[in-house]
């Protein structure tokens, strides 16, 4: 070895949150990432709404109805009274709730897994590689 400290690298997950504005068309967008890592009692959940991606596949969409339902995302994540019913459980079970699957909107996509040193800026680089 080299003498050096190995940096701590951690398994997280993740799942895409997309929106889906006519369910029956089955067309749907990406706008947001969640990220668990079990071993630091993490959870983020970051969000990026495109307003023309949603309005080009529903120009009647509800946007502001979009913006809130990414903002309730986000607010499970964070726990506590921005939760509601979620906020006293632990980050796993806050991410397993959002990964549930759902028939609306806003909702998750499959989850996947990876290792990281930094889960906080691990959510921002798949922001920006797969959501922007």
């Amino acid at each position: 070895m080299s003498g050096r400290d190995p940096v701590r690298r951690d398994i997280y997950e993740y799942a895409l949150v997309r929106v889906m504005p006519r369910v029956e068309r089955g067309e749907m967008f990406n706008a947001g990432v969640l990220v668990y890592c079990r071993a630091r009692s993490f959870v983020v959940a970051r969000t990026h709404l495109d307003e023309a991606k949603l309005r080009m596949l529903d120009p009647h969409a509800d946007v502001a109805g979009v913006r809130a339902a990414l903002r309730a995302v986000e607010g499970v994540c964070e726990g506590g009274e921005a939760a509601g019913q979620a906020g006293p459980d632990d980050a796993g079970r806050r991410f397993r709730w959002l990964i549930a699957p759902r028939s609306t909107v806003v909702q998750p996509g499959p989850v996947h897994t990876g290792l990281t040193a930094d889960p906080a800026a691990e959510a921002e680089r798949l922001l920006k590689l797969l959501v922007r």
